[in-house]
């Protein structure tokens, strides 16, 4: 089967906003038809707000139904009947389900599976081993014996699939990459004409400082998980050390009250910038200011980092990261040197002292960041390794077809 006559649905809450569908948009430049099913009434529990399905790219084939349970993401259940009439009306050669394989809905679509004889690919964030109910426990067993591909976002994930007994193909990737062409080079960034953007020839310009200050960036929750407290430590340490650095916070959550009280028990006050929540189209503008994003997560009993996607929309703008130890913050970044072990104050420090006394290697790290994305993060290189997968998984059962 060719790239330009495979048929693929994607069904996943996730994709109801629409800046999360580039990934769909570049599978189907490819030629391959991509269809949506996607919550029409999907809440977003933390906000108490409806999300509408947004439909931004006319070659995506969107459907849209209500579903019990929404905002609940292991929970959310589409009515039977619908879930055919869409599959009908699609008749899609592989059907990929962006739940965790314990999810009622992953359950819907095993089962579809089994009766038609039609690929299932699951796509899964969870990284920790959590002690499910019985139920749960046997839908989780059955999707996983259904699934001929399991994609886990992160590591510790696919570490955790083979653990629970999964023995079918694994990919690690994460469900979405970045676009490329909206988080760009910032202004204070120039490429070589010379080559294509995110090449190694890339270079950058000394960080524009005001009063020659380091401008440390974090984007994201406000929450004791995220860490932040951690980068207010080690900017006083900085200035113990002498060294000129603002810290600029671009998020907004439950934790902002304690952090402006540790702020000022830092007395670092004076030194960091509130922007509150920045929405995803202003995302490119704030980052662009940063000289550094450090994302700084711990790890909690019931949660650790399951990818960290403000890293690479940060590196592929050229902008140096720095992350904690904390899930897969190391394996995002791949660079030990510009990875600390989380709660580690010191260490942050140590990282950002670097940078600001060394901006030759400062510059190298900011072309490393740009390099990384356009190998392993853009929509298109993830729409790449998907479309060879599926073409993987279609062959193997042409030829089990053919010997039976």
């Amino acid at each position: 089967m060719t790239t330009s006559s495979l048929r693929v649905l994607f069904i996943s809450h996730a994709y109801v906003v629409g800046v999360n569908q580039g990934k769909l948009q570049a599978i189907a430049e490819t030629g391959t038809e991509v269809g949506l099913l996607a919550p029409s009434n999907w809440k977003a529990l933390e906000w108490n707000r409806l999300l509408p399905l947004e439909t931004p790219y006319p070659k995506i084939k969107t459907y849209s139904a209500p579903v019990l349970f929404a905002g609940k993401g292991g929970a959310h259940i589409y009515a039977p009947w619908k879930i055919w009439r869409v599959l009908n009306d699609f008749q899609p050669d592989v059907v990929q389900v962006e739940e965790e394989v314990f999810s009622l809905c992953a359950l819907e679509l095993a089962i579809w599976s089994r009766l038609t004889g039609k690929p299932l690919v699951m796509f899964g964030w969870e990284n920790m081993d959590r002690q499910l109910p019985l139920p749960r426990y046997w839908v989780r067993q059955f999707v996983m014996s259904t699934a001929k591909l399991i994609i886990a976002g992160n590591r510790d994930g696919a570490d955790l699939l083979r653990q629970w007994g999964y023995n079918g193909l694994v990919e690690v990737m994460p469900q979405m990459g970045v676009d490329t062409q909206f988080f760009a080079a910032s202004m204070r960034r120039r490429v070589s004409a010379a080559s294509p953007p995110g090449e190694a020839a890339c270079r950058q310009t000394s960080p524009e400082r005001t009063n020659d200050e380091f401008h440390i960036g974090f984007l994201g929750r406000l929450v004791p998980e995220k860490g932040v407290d951690i980068i207010f430590a080690a900017v006083r340490q900085l200035q113990q050390q002498g060294l000129k650095c603002r810290v600029t916070l671009c998020g907004s959550g439950s934790g902002e009250e304690a952090l402006r009280q540790e702020a000022q028990k830092q007395q670092i006050a004076d030194l960091v910038t509130w922007r509150g929540g920045v929405p995803h189209h202003k995302a490119p503008e704030e980052i662009s200011k940063f000289d550094v994003l450090v994302l700084p997560s711990r790890t909690a009993p019931t949660w650790k980092e399951q990818f960290g996607h403000v890293l690479i929309e940060a590196m592929a703008m050229g902008v140096p990261v720095i992350g904690s130890s904390s899930g897969e913050i190391p394996n995002v970044i791949g660079r030990p040197d510009l990875v600390f072990p989380e709660g580690d104050a010191q260490g942050l420090a140590a990282i950002l002292e670097r940078m600001i006394r060394e901006p030759e290697w400062w510059e190298e790290t900011g072309r490393y960041c740009m390099t990384r994305v356009y190998q392993d993060y853009t929509h298109e290189r993830i729409a790449e390794r998907l479309l060879s997968l599926w073409q993987t998984l279609l062959n193997d059962k042409s030829r089990q077809y053919a010997m039976s």
